[in-house]
């Protein structure tokens, strides 16, 4: 469960993030082993010429010794200051074969060399790691080496202590060398995958230009990676468009096929008298009321469905302001013209005239000659919300009234011209859209409607 925990989250994650931290931990990985693989080549490296040198050195006191017949003669030496050093790790040493030492180098002060209880090889060459009293580790070359009737043994030795001390030093510049490789690669791997996934940012946008209503189409040139995706897209919008445009052509006839069959059967039943056409009658009424309505909301969902629809509230509200105060010449419509930061409404003009346009008449129908009109933004938890806020004088509504009134057909007071349906046509569009519509008393002393509608991005300055 955790695994899978951890699986989700990764998938969840940066594309570029995780090609960072994959990329990183390998080469963390990679480049400990490589830091580990160098050392050991490098200490092999150094043991094996330690070993080559101690063997040459061997093979000189050997070749001295032959040629003086003399082990004591002053002419067998080595000329290596490392033999000279007390204490250095580098001794050299001749024993007869009573294991006498006859000669010796001046570095071998306070020890005695010891016996390589090893076989020797084919030439009789002995070798073995030990430590002296100093606690210097050694390695140890022995060889025997005859003249006349006595057989003498050669022994040489030369420090590992200070090979393992090259060997720390080097494994230690190794791993700081490698640190600063492995921090610019892992660098130039960040800049790497930003780069490489800067199509998915061009193409996010492009999406987004679509969403907002600045393009019908995902436009631009991707790699073979992306492009089909690209593609994919343009044909879902492609498809989204040819089936809304199927669904609108089934709502309207549908629409004409069930009008004129409501229709005979309701004038039918108006030129009958009885309990049965009175039947008939208000049920024919209540079929064309329940198609009209399903019929608009099947309207409304396939308009409000496109993809890349845009408008600007305020000239949309300034332009219903001068008709209002046309159609109703007793009302001052004072609209509050906002800043050119205003967001755009993200649908149709038509819906949003339609909304505001309701609203706005239902203000001017139940004020006393005074409605505000105001336009502004509001940060919600799902983004920038567009808020229209509509003010009247009216009587104004009680918080029950403003629950009942938003009910299809319901009136308050039947005097007022209308149907009824203006309110629940605007709930129905807000509804499709995913905003919200909330009545509340006003300021003025009547009744405040707060409308909220998603955004697009700005689309530029207002006209008049």
């Amino acid at each position: 469960m955790d695994i899978k925990r951890w699986r989700e989250r990764w998938q969840r994650g940066s594309i570029a993030a995780s090609l960072f931290w994959l990329s990183a931990g390998w080469l963390v990985l990679a480049l400990v082993a490589t830091g580990f693989l160098l050392t050991d080549l490098y200490s092999r490296a150094l043991d094996t010429s330690l070993s080559e040198t101690l063997e040459f050195h061997v093979e000189s006191l050997a070749g001295a010794l032959l040629e003086t017949a003399d082990p004591l003669n002053d002419s067998i030496r080595l000329n290596d200051p490392r033999f000279d050093r007390p204490r250095s790790g580098w001794y050299w040493a001749i024993r007869d074969d009573s294991g006498k030492l006859i000669n010796l180098s001046t570095s071998v002060v306070g020890i005695d060399l010891p016996v390589i209880a090893a076989a020797g090889d084919q030439n009789g060459l002995r070798t073995a790691v030990m430590d002296d009293v100093f606690g210097t580790r050694m390695r140890v070359v022995e060889r025997p080496v005859t003249v006349g009737r006595i057989t003498y043994q050669i022994i040489v030795t030369g420090s590992l202590t200070e090979i393992l001390q090259l060997v720390g030093d080097f494994r230690g510049q190794a791993f700081i060398v490698l640190g600063a490789v492995g921090a610019m690669l892992a660098i130039m791997s960040a800049l790497v995958a930003r780069f490489a996934l800067r199509p998915i940012g061009r193409l996010r946008a492009a999406i987004e230009r679509v969403r907002e209503g600045d393009s019908g189409e995902v436009d631009g040139t991707y790699p073979q990676e992306i492009a089909p995706l690209a593609e994919e897209v343009n044909e879902l919008l492609r498809s989204n468009a040819q089936i809304i445009e199927r669904a609108r052509n089934q709502v309207g006839n549908l629409a004409h096929g069930l009008k004129t069959p409501i229709a005979v059967l309701r004038n039918e039943a108006a030129a009958k008298k009885g309990a049965l056409a009175d039947v008939v009658l208000a049920e024919s009424e209540k079929m064309s009321s329940m198609v009209a309505t399903y019929l608009e909301r099947a309207r409304l969902a396939a308009r409000t469905s496109v993809v890349g629809k845009k408008a600007d509230p305020t000239m949309i509200m300034l332009r219903l302001a001068r008709v209002m105060g046309k159609i109703h010449p007793n009302v001052t419509v004072a609209f509050q013209r906002p800043d050119a930061s205003l967001p755009w409404f993200r649908g149709d003009e038509a819906d949003l005239e339609e909304m505001a346009g309701n609203l706005l008449d239902n203000a001017c129908k139940w004020s006393k000659g005074q409605v505000g009109v105001r336009l502004l933004s509001e940060r919600s938890g799902s983004g920038t919300m567009l808020l229209i806020r509509i003010d009247d004088n009216g009587p104004g509504l009680s918080e029950e009234d403003a629950k009942k009134v938003l009910r299809r057909g319901v009136r308050l007071d039947e005097k007022t011209p209308g149907s009824g349906l203006g309110l629940d046509i605007v709930k129905e569009l807000v509804d499709v859209y995913g905003g919200s519509l909330e009545l509340k008393p006003s300021a003025l002393g009547g009744l405040l409607v707060e409308l909220r509608l998603p955004t697009a991005r700005l689309g530029g300055m207002t006209k008049t």
